[in-house]
């Protein structure tokens, strides 16, 4: 996720001076995985490498960092079960440095390669006490230091960011839609949230649905890219229906979910195979949709079951 560099940005812009905290290797059973980040303020933080000891100390070894002037990194190895105590048992290295309008270099190229949607590789590259980031939209010319080297001898580290999500376009602005908003605000998906209607107050995260006509509405269905995740969870049956339809007649979706019970799904099932979809074509839709094993019609139940469902697909190129 790639929200950091954001964050980091318009922080240094205010004049701020800021700790970042990054998991940079990961060995055996750990609260995070590489690329997990903190950003660390004198009297806040944002993000979590994970919690418990390991991010207390992290925190900790970050204020350290900031009340000097003469260091602005630090790189360390924490294996958690002899030095922390922590029964995950795994080996963590954190890479700890100032953010400041130094660091403006290469922040700002990596916001700009981000807002861009293209791939970017951040290197930190090791110079006695002096560390340097460089952004490089293409692959970096030397190998980076893996986990096992020793930290006395790492001169390179290097992360790959994909700053593209994918894309999620949900239509309904009922109870479900608003759960759906919320839990889905946090997560790594780019969405787009359609309504016929405006049903709720107050909205979701202060946001609220963009509200078009039935037929604009199908209109988004056509204009949607490639590989969309479409959730379907409107006020009307009518317009559930013309909206399947519209995406199954698109074909190149990536996930087709339908709020509904079995029933909902026997009866559309028997309109759309009148209307000339296949056997295979009804086998993309996910009508209950969200984890199975969830059966809790409460719409945050259902906004939490979708988004297990939809981070399992995207995560899990085979899924």
């Amino acid at each position: 996720m790639t929200a950091w560099i954001r964050s980091a940005c318009a922080a240094v812009r205010r004049g701020e001076r800021l700790a970042m905290v990054s998991v940079v290797a990961a060995r055996g059973s750990t609260p995070r995985e590489v690329g997990a980040r903190m950003l660390v303020w004198p009297d806040r933080f944002e993000g979590t490498i994970g919690g418990g000891a390991l991010e207390r100390q992290a925190l900790d070894q970050a204020h350290r960092l900031l009340a000097q002037d003469e260091r602005r990194h630090a790189l360390q190895d924490y294996p958690l079960g002899p030095m922390l105590g922590q029964c995950c048992g795994g080996h963590v290295r954190l890479l700890l440095e100032v953010v400041d309008r130094q660091s403006q270099a290469w922040l700002v190229p990596a916001e700009t390669t981000r807002a861009g949607g293209e791939p970017f590789h951040l290197t930190a590259s090791f110079h006695g006490a002096v560390m340097t980031r460089t952004v490089e939209t293409a692959a970096p010319p030397i190998a980076a230091d893996g986990p096992r080297v020793p930290v006395s001898e790492v001169r390179i580290l290097s992360e790959m960011f994909t700053p593209a999500q994918p894309r999620l376009v949900m239509f309904g602005a009922g109870h479900v839609g608003q759960a759906v908003a919320r839990a889905f605000a946090p997560l790594p998906f780019d969405v787009d949230w359609l309504a016929s209607r405006e049903d709720l107050r107050p909205e979701a995260g202060g946001t609220a649905a963009t509200i078009l006509s039935e037929d604009d509405l199908e209109a988004c269905v056509e204009a949607a890219p490639a590989d969309t995740l479409f959730a379907i969870f409107t006020h009307s049956h009518e317009l559930d229906y013309r909206l399947t339809k519209a995406v199954l007649a698109k074909g190149d979706f990536r996930y087709l979910g339908l709020i509904g019970s079995r029933t909902k799904r026997a009866r559309f099932e028997s309109r759309l195979k009148d209307d000339g979809f296949t056997d295979a074509d009804l086998a993309r839709l996910t009508c209950p949709m969200g984890v199975r094993t969830l059966k809790s019609k409460a719409p945050a139940v259902i906004a939490v079951s979708l988004a297990a469902e939809l981070l399992q697909l995207t995560e899990d190129p085979e899924a």
